[in-house]
């Protein structure tokens, strides 16, 4: 018997962390203080889409958008509000920010100074991934050459003046939830990594001597999905990866350095409307294969709620995947021992396959000239992969309890009723501008117009933006204008949807029965069925969206996609300009009511209201309802993960509002 030690002492757990914020800075400090007091260990902060996209919530973008999937902070106003009785060098804050991550650095920092803390103190992540933002989750605001310039930056200036923080956390988790299969959320992080890596070498501002220093600050946001033992093998991987790309592309002797460190957010794809206490045990299972090995287990771990795929979580949905954490860390046995898989055979074997799988991503990756220049490359094939789960799932080669195996089910006690999720006060948008009016109205205007000045002279001179950033928080510039100052520099971008790449997400006999209905109504029609899909507002989640365009187009629509970030107003005008049969909606933000209300209107004003309009999201009934009233035809939600006979369905409506125009006292 070996005398290798086996058990020990408990290790200290892993941050217990719950992704947070909602509605005004005020609530969402209120809830982070009692999450605190329940014996959560850090703070996730989750900001709402204006706040990550760059815009004030009085932009015209920002319509419907503010306080909705997380908290608006629009200047240090704000931010003191949102930290308020929260001592910041008692806290390990991770901020889910990328676009304007530089800029909540600032406020956070500012913040700090304002409470005598030294930044120097300061432990925490800002996310700060822009090429998993490209490719899955939609908040970029800047193209590519100088979104990694920002984060260059970032990571030069924070090792130096706030060495104890991440400066960019390379996420792979929207890559999951995009689609990507696990040997590709391997090579796309990855190659993300040596993006920033490259560019901090590249931008000179940090000696040869400190590197090391730089890449030990390194963190990765990872996702873990149902198949926990692939996943499990998948952060083993990644741990051994990780260790020989920093030996043998960049010299790092130094095996501290070199740790993969990360944070989890177990799957939220897989998460089902349907049952959805089935996905309290999801999120169970899918903790497991983050945790149970020591050698690649994670530093911060936050768990979604059970019931996310109806709406907002409540406060009590966040404590149960809280607890459920606690229960894991303190009072199982799992932290007395060594890793429990070493010297599995299994284990080694998955993990060499998963390694070589990754390694000949990258290598394509490589040889396109790194992560930047295969933007394209990688979004179709995240829109590929994810069509293949979809169809997966539709067709029943993947399983998925309680909606396409075993849907009988009783009548859930926990989802039934008013008051089964949290709701946002809509008037809270208004007084949200309010203040915003006001903070501008209180502040000195000449500070502020020479801190934004300043910030110009930053990004068009090539010096390091966060100087400038750090005095325009404390100036009082927002956060509207500290990206606008940043957009006149840099640019916007718009990113590749990936849908042309996919034509068809495979054949079987409903889908050529849909494509035999769309011909009938084309030919009813006198032309091809055109279908125009939108994602107005701010929500960057297009993965739905994408799936929809791929599989109206393999039926035979003539499908008009843009991507994401549009107006009700775009939208109008490019139905307008396509003549568009029927009009979809996608929006997973909690915005429907305003958007679809604000696009219904303008197609009144236009003549167009005899074009149906459909929408799908993350819908709650009563507001299926409202919806309804407002004239949309069709709600789609989680629910109706068939996507094929939606297509029959979008084909009968187009033909439907046809002849009712043609018929008008049928």
């Amino acid at each position: 018997m070996s005398a290798k030690p086996f058990q020990h002492a408990p290790d200290a757990p892993w941050i217990i962390r719950t992704y947070a914020g909602h509605s005004t800075a005020d609530k969402s400090n209120a809830l982070y203080r009692s999450n605190l007091a329940k014996g959560q260990t850090g703070l996730s902060v989750a900001f709402d889409l204006p706040t990550q996209t760059g815009y004030d919530p009085d932009h015209i973008l920002a319509r419907g958008e503010v306080g909705k999937v997380g908290v608006p902070v629009s200047h240090m106003g704000d931010m003191r509000a949102l930290f308020d009785q929260i001592p910041l060098d008692q806290m390990n804050t991770s901020m889910t920010i990328n676009a304007t991550a530089a800029w909540l650095l600032s406020l956070y920092v500012g913040l700090a100074q304002e409470q005598g803390v030294s930044p120097k103190a300061l432990q925490g992540t800002t996310q700060n991934d822009l090429m998993k933002e490209y490719l899955s989750r939609g908040t970029y605001i800047y193209p590519p050459a100088p979104s990694m310039r920002v984060i260059s930056d970032m990571v030069a200036w924070a090792y130096v003046e706030t060495p104890k923080w991440n400066p960019t956390n390379i996420c792979s988790y929207h890559l999951q939830e995009a689609g990507a299969t696990p040997e590709q959320e391997l090579a796309y992080a990855l190659a993300t990594a040596m993006a920033v890596l490259d560019a901090v070498k590249a931008g000179g501002q940090v000696p040869e001597a400190d590197f090391t220093v730089v890449v030990s600050r390194i963190s990765f946001f990872v996702n873990a999905g149902i198949r926990f033992v692939t996943e499990l093998c998948k952060m083993r991987a990644f741990t051994e990866l990780w260790d020989e790309l920093l030996q043998q592309r960049y010299g790092i002797t130094d095996d501290k350095a070199r740790r993969f460190r990360y944070g989890v957010q177990v799957n939220s794809l897989g998460l089902t409307e349907q049952q959805p206490e089935n996905n309290v045990y999801r999120i169970l299972i899918e903790a497991l294969a983050v945790t149970l090995s020591k050698d690649a287990r994670c530093r911060a771990l936050q768990l979604p709620a059970w019931n996310e795929a109806l709406g907002l979580p409540r406060p009590w949905d966040q404590q149960w995947s809280l607890r459920m954490q606690q229960v894991l860390a303190f009072e199982t046995d799992l932290l007395e021992y060594e890793d429990l898989f070493d010297g599995s055979h299994v284990v080694a074997a998955k993990v060499a396959q998963l390694k070589t799988q990754a390694i000949d991503e990258l290598a394509k990756i490589d040889a396109m000239g790194g992560a930047a220049a295969a933007i394209d490359y990688m979004k179709g094939q995240l829109v590929a992969s994810n069509a293949a789960r979809v169809r997966g799932v539709e067709t029943g080669g993947m399983t998925v309890i309680g909606v396409n195996r075993y849907p009988e089910t009783e009548v859930s006690p926990l989802s039934a009723g008013e008051g089964s999720i949290e709701t946002v006060d809509p008037r809270l948008e208004a007084e949200v501008i309010g203040r915003l009016k006001q903070w501008k109205a209180d502040r000195n205007g000449a500070a502020v117009i020479s801190a934004l000045a300043d910030l110009d002279s930053a990004a068009k001179e090539g010096r390091n933006l966060m100087p400038a950033s750090l005095a325009a928080a404390k100036a009082g510039v927002t956060t509207g204008e500290w990206a606008d100052a940043l957009r006149n520099v840099f640019g916007e971008y718009r990113g590749p949807t990936g849908v042309a790449v996919v034509v068809s997400s495979g054949t079987d006999p409903d889908e050529e029965e849909v494509q035999k209905e769309v011909a009938r109504v084309s030919e009813a029609l006198g032309e091809t069925l055109r279908f125009l899909v939108g994602k107005p507002g701010l929500d960057g989640h297009s993965n739905g969206a994408e799936q929809i365009a791929t599989r109206a187009r393999a039926v035979g629509m003539e499908v008009f996609y843009d991507g994401i970030r549009s107006t009700p107003a775009e939208i109008v005008q490019r139905a307008k300009d396509t003549r568009a049969h029927v009009i979809g909606l996608s929006i997973l933000s909690g915005s429907h009511l305003d958007l679809v209300q604000e696009v219904v209107r303008l197609m009144r004003l236009e003549g167009m209201d005899h074009v149906p309009v459909i929408v799908g999201g993350i819908i709650p009934p009563q507001d299926a309802m409202m919806l309804k009233q407002m004239g949309v035809r069709r709600v789609y939600t989680p629910k109706d993960f068939k996507i094929t006979p939606m297509m029959g369905d979008v084909a009968r409506t187009a033909l439907a509002a046809v002849e009712a125009r043609l018929t008008p006292d049928a």
